[in-house]
């Protein structure tokens, strides 16, 4: 495909494509549920038009969504995007103070909430939520499979374009908006624009060969932009999505033995639970083809442990700020593993940038070095935060040879590179820890409730120092610089 093509596409048009293409193929296995392309597009134009019934007519600009793990779930995202409104997902083990807040920061005109969801443990009550909702459980999903238009289509038939009351999204739109480090201060809106995720899902696509017969875990929360890899890399190509429980995400191998699982991807952390529970038996899970992990540190010992369960899967480890859509380098680790990256803290390097992103490593006084902050910009770099104040002091200008720090808090133009806040090496872009607040070693940070609750005693976090306070009295986590840990072959960017 074509950069100009994939540029243009809007999230619904990945999907849209697929359903002309593969409509008989099986979209989405979930709870007991299995549905083909066909099934679940006209599921998503009846959602869709409940939505638009909830509203007046006219699709809300921008909508939450506080479901997960369910057909509510899935068909609710895909409906916002096919009435080409924003979504604004919701964790429902967010506590109910930081839904409200995140409802209000995202100015959601409605909440699609999965009216199944049990109630969690100090997470949001549906009727604790202020303004419109439209709930969706079970009973209504069947209803609406079931119901046949004025035409006497069903669900499985074929629907028409036209939806009166939905927007029409471009590249320039915004697809979702996720927030970041609700535990250290106000809740830091990034919006992400089609044109952002357009190419990612172009990348990953062709990178890990997704496609008809491809059988994909989905394994984050939809208010963590991991999901967008499990979601779009299944339906942008054709793919199906298979939705384990909570309990078996930390039980894998008997989920992709039963599953026929294909790819695979979480956080690092499944993997030693996974073995507490005696679950990575040598050979346990011959279907995989594609492992991938990111949001944590990925140490060789625990790469070791996968790729004997797995060992006919190929195993990455990816890295990305929020702000530079989902992921922006990945490491693919060698066949061998006694040609394995031998690094200082036994974590496995982080990668290059992916092809159509750019990279700086620069020293304290913004000059490229060896090692520094790392900075980055191109297509997957967003266009700033939603309250426009944050922006100050996070993107850097390059000219004349060093990196000057944009104080200013405006929309940042599309020339300037996104400060990271992390350490790397410039010619081996190994692992290390993070100078911003939040509990991040590599990756979007991650907050409690982010990627779903794990059972087990808490982990230290390899990579990172003993927390600190600044000279504001504020507490970072201060960062541990590593020495040489890649082959030489790193891209600076003069």
């Amino acid at each position: 495909m074509t950069g100009t093509a994939y540029e243009q596409r809007t999230l619904y048009d990945w999907f849209a494509a697929s359903v002309a293409e593969y409509g008989k193929l099986t979209a989405l296995e979930v709870a007991g549920e299995r549905l083909s392309y066909t099934e679940l597009h006209g599921l998503v134009e009846r959602v869709a038009g409940e939505i638009l019934v909830a509203s007046g007519g006219e699709a809300p600009e921008r909508i939450g969504l506080l479901a997960s793990r369910s057909l509510a779930a899935y068909a609710g995202y895909l409906a916002i995007q096919r009435l080409g409104s924003t979504a604004v997902p919701l964790n429902p083990a967010w506590p109910a103070a930081r839904t409200a807040k995140v409802v209000s920061a995202g100015e959601a005109g409605l909440v699609l909430a999965d009216g199944d969801l049990a109630p969690t443990r100090g997470g949001a009550a549906l009727d604790e939520l202020v303004g419109p909702i439209l709930r969706l459980d079970g009973a209504g999903l069947r209803e609406l499979r079931e119901r046949r238009t004025p035409g006497n289509a069903a669900a499985t038939d074929p629907m028409p374009a036209a939806l009166p009351g939905a927007r029409k999204a471009g590249p320039d739109d915004l697809a979702y908006i996720l927030f970041t480090s609700g535990s250290t201060g106000a809740p830091k809106g990034v919006p992400t624009r089609h044109r952002n995720i357009s190419p990612y899902i172009a990348h990953i696509i062709g990178r890990y060969r997704f496609g008809p017969g491809s059988r994909a875990s989905q394994t984050f929360d939809l208010a963590f932009d991991a999901s967008l890899y499990d979601l779009f890399g299944v339906w942008g190509s054709g793919a199906t999505l298979v939705v384990p429980s909570r309990s078996e995400v930390v039980r894998p191998s008997r989920f992709v033995a039963r599953e026929r699982i294909t790819h695979w991807c979480s956080v690092p952390s499944v993997i030693p639970l996974a073995e507490q529970l005696g679950e990575l038996a040598p050979g346990s899970m011959p279907t995989l083809r594609w492992s991938v992990f990111g949001a944590e540190p990925l140490t060789l010992k625990l790469v070791a442990a996968w790729r004997e369960a797995a060992p006919n899967s190929a195993l990455e480890n990816v890295y990305g700020p929020t702000e530079l859509t989902v992921t922006c380098t990945e490491y693919r680790l060698p066949d061998d593993p006694g040609v394995w990256p031998r690094t200082p803290n036994g974590t496995a390097p982080i990668g290059l940038p992916v092809p159509h992103m750019e990279h700086l490593v620069l020293d304290e006084d913004g000059r490229p070095a060896e090692e520094g902050e790392l900075c980055l910009r191109g297509p997957q770099r967003f266009s700033g935060y939603l309250n426009a104040a944050d922006n100050s002091e996070r993107f850097m200008e390059f000219t004349d040879g060093r990196g000057r720090a944009v104080e200013e808090g405006a929309p940042p133009h599309e020339d300037l590179w996104y400060r990271t806040g992390d350490d790397r090496p410039t010619d081996q872009m190994g692992q290390s820890g993070q100078k911003s607040g939040g509990r991040r070693a590599a990756g979007p940070v991650l907050e409690r409730g982010t990627v779903g609750r794990f059972p087990g005693p808490p982990r230290r976090r390899e990579g990172l120092r003993r927390p600190r306070p600044d000279n504001r009295g504020r507490w970072r986590t201060q960062p541990r610089r590593l020495a040489r840990d890649m082959p030489r072959g790193a891209r600076r960017i003069p």
